[in-house]
Formats: structure tokens, C-alpha cells, sequence
């Protein structure tokens, strides 16, 4: 016997509230490609503390199109970044979006953040195209956004709490490094966490290493122009057979849960650290439930994790896909699985997650 579905009611009030949240949605995506235009084209930084402009000053001062640059500044205005005054019809940037978007010492600098999220779209048709099938996307396989965009928004965070609050928590470190130590900086990228820390260092050794060619490169550079290429040395490897033993500590920086088989990485961390060695694992802030993780935070490390995290753990042996909103137990699971005995949360910021793990 077929049964007759019923009708379900909509509440139309409802429903155009959603619309109106999603025409926000899609005003805001769009946005994230105008701030990295601002960015590159240098509009924000002309603005800061310049006090009210014209689009037709602003264009002059960074040698772009007027008409381009009011449309630009109207969205701007629109969207709360900059202040709009109409009886001057000029427009001016608050301090606070001054320092978010202009200021790369602040750990609010946002740039990089916007710079990941627009090569994360660009990507996208690749990425539907392969949830179809289940298949990977290496991260090697995205385009330059997502590199420098990644090492933008992360390297601030870096800057802010790793050497004056990270490594000070970790048990007998902070002494090692400054009497001189091994380290290893595994998935190290473009080498701003290997370079920081040799920079307040310079007793210590490091190793960097990362499976991607382009960004190995980048980092080599970026240690001469620092002047620690003496006690810094780069290398090509994926995680699970990078090079050396004997390490005091071992480094990850917001990579293990894009690794395809984060266990046999964590095994081969264990065969790499010295007896009373220390593996720092940093990691998005998480929680264990998807419940916990269903904020403003959350919702964007979701968004990272199905365009880049999930398909690069994928695209790899094993796949295990432990996603950017992986939570403390999961990754637990992983560092006892590879043979560790101690692990705890060591310190914390409202992005990151630090993890303290000892055989």
C-alpha cells in the first residue's frame, strides 16, 4: 500500500530570514576575494591612519583605478571594514581593522586567513569532482594561495605565543633549546616556525622537512634572508621517514591531521626522539563532539578541513582522515598508537590546541 506524503508547512517568516542570512553569506563570501584584492593592491595599508580619503586620493596613492576603488570601498563601507561619511564622501579605517589587516606582527593579522579561503574556493570544482568518487587532492596540487595563504594567517599565531608561551610549557624544553638541542620541524611548510625558533635559539640545530618540493624551497631562502642557515637545514621527506635521530624535540604545526597515515608518522616520531624526548603536536582547536565545535571557529576549520584537510589525508597512503576538527581524543588515539605513553594538553589560544607527547 503506497502512503500519501503530507504537505509540510513552511513558516514564511523563517524562511525569508534564511534568505536574507544566506544573501549575507554569499556578500561575505565575495568579500574574501575584495580583502584580498585590498591586500595585494596595497588599499589597506594606504588607508592606515590617513584619516578620511576620496576614492579618487586612494587610487592615486596606490596607483590603481578610481572607479575600481570606490566600488571597492563601497563594499568595504557595506560590510563594516571601513567607515563611510556621507556629507565628505570619504571613507576612513578604524584602528582595529587597521591592525587586523595591515599590521603582520599582530596576532590578529588577517590577511593570510582571507588569502587560504579564496585558494580554497578557486579549488573547489576540483574538490566536488572528488567527493563524487571519494578520491584525494593533494595539497601539492593547490595553487599559490593556499601555500602563502596558509603560512600568512598561521605565522602571526606563531609569532605571538611560540616561543614566549608554547615551548615555556612544555616540561624541561625551554631549557634544552637555549643549551642547545636537536630539533626536527616536521611538515614545516615555508619554515616560519623552524626559523622562529632557530632565531631564539642559536645553540640549538634544527631540521625542517616537508613532502612538498615548492615550499621546501621557499623555506630555504626565507633562512639565509634570516641569517640561520648555519643551524638551519631543510630537507624533502614526508613524515613518516624524514631524516636523523637523537632528537630532543619534535615539531608539527597544524599538520597532522592531513597526514594520510598520522600513526605511522607518530611511529616513526618515536623512533627519531631521544629516550626522554618531546613531541609538540599543535592543532586546531577542537572538541571531541561536533556539538562542541558548532561556532564561528569550528565552522570555518569545517570549511578548511572539506576543501583541503580531508581530501589531502586522502590523497595519501591509508586516508585516514582525521579532519581539522579532529578533538583531543582523537588525536590521543593517534600518539598512543604510535607508541607513546605520556600525552597532554599543554597549552591552548582561541585557534590552537597544544599537545605535549612523550614516550
Amino acid at each position: 500500500m503506497s502512503t500519501i506524503e503530507q504537505p509540510v508547512e513552511v513558516d514564511g517568516d523563517k524562511l525569508m530570514q534564511f534568505v536574507f542570512r544566506a544573501v549575507d553569506e554569499v556578500g561575505a563570501t565575495l568579500n574574501a576575494a575584495l580583502v584580498v584584492l585590498g591586500d595585494k593592491l596595497g588599499l589597506y595599508r594606504a588607508l592606515a591612519g590617513a584619516g578620511p580619503l576620496a576614492p579618487a586620493e586612494l587610487a592615486e596613492r596606490t596607483g590603481t583605478a578610481e572607479r575600481y576603488v570606490r566600488e571597492w570601498l563601497n563594499a568595504q563601507a557595506a560590510g563594516g571594514f571601513v567607515e563611510y561619511d556621507p556629507a565628505s564622501g570619504r571613507y576612513t579605517l578604524p584602528p582595529e581593522q587597521a591592525v587586523a589587516l595591515t599590521d603582520p606582527g599582530s596576532p590578529a593579522y588577517l590577511p593570510g586567513f582571507f588569502q587560504l579561503a579564496v585558494g580554497s574556493v578557486l579549488d573547489s570544482p576540483r574538490i566536488i569532482e572528488a567527493a563524487r568518487t571519494g578520491a584525494g587532492l593533494g595539497w601539492h596540487e593547490h595553487g599559490s594561495d593556499v601555500f602563502e595563504g596558509c603560512e600568512r594567517f598561521f605565522r602571526p599565531g606563531y609569532n605571538a605565543n611560540l616561543i614566549s608561551g608554547w615551548l615555556p610549557a612544555l616540561d624541561g624544553v625551554a631549557g634544552r633549546l637555549e643549551a642547545g638541542a636537536r630539533v626536527a620541524d616536521i611538515g614545516c611548510g615555508h619554515g616560519s616556525s623552524t626559523i622562529l625558533m632557530a632565531e631564539a635559539f642559536p645553540k640549538s640545530t634544527f631540521v625542517g622537512s616537508d613532502y612538498h618540493e615548492g615550499s621546501i624551497g621557499t623555506a630555504r631562502q626565507r633562512a639565509e634572508s634570516a641569517g640561520v642557515a648555519d643551524r638551519v637545514r631543510f630537507e624533502v621527506a614526508p613524515a613518516s621517514a624524514y631524516s636523523g635521530t637523537q632528537y630532543d624535540l619534535v615539531t608539527m604545526f597544524d599538520c597532522l591531521h592531513d597526514m594520510g597515515d598520522p600513526v605511522g608518522a607518530a611511529r616513526h616520531v618515536r623512533g627519531t626522539l631521544k629516550p626522554d624526548g618531546t613531541w609538540m603536536i599543535v592543532e586546531p582547536r577542537a572538541g571531541d563532539r561536533v556539538e562542541e565545535n558548532l561556532n564561528p571557529v569550528g565552522r570555518a576549520y569545517y570549511a578548511f578541513s572539506t576543501l583541503l584537510c580531508t581530501p589531502a589525508s586522502l590523497s595519501q597512503d591509508v586516508g585516514l582522515a582525521l579532519g581539522a576538527q579532529a578533538g583531543e581524543a582523537r588525536i590521543r588515539d593517534v600518539i598512543a598508537a604510535g607508541g607513546f605513553t605520556r600525552f597532554r594538553r599543554a597549552a591552548e589560544t582561541p585557534f590552537n590546541f597544544v599537545y605535549e607527547a612523550r614516550p
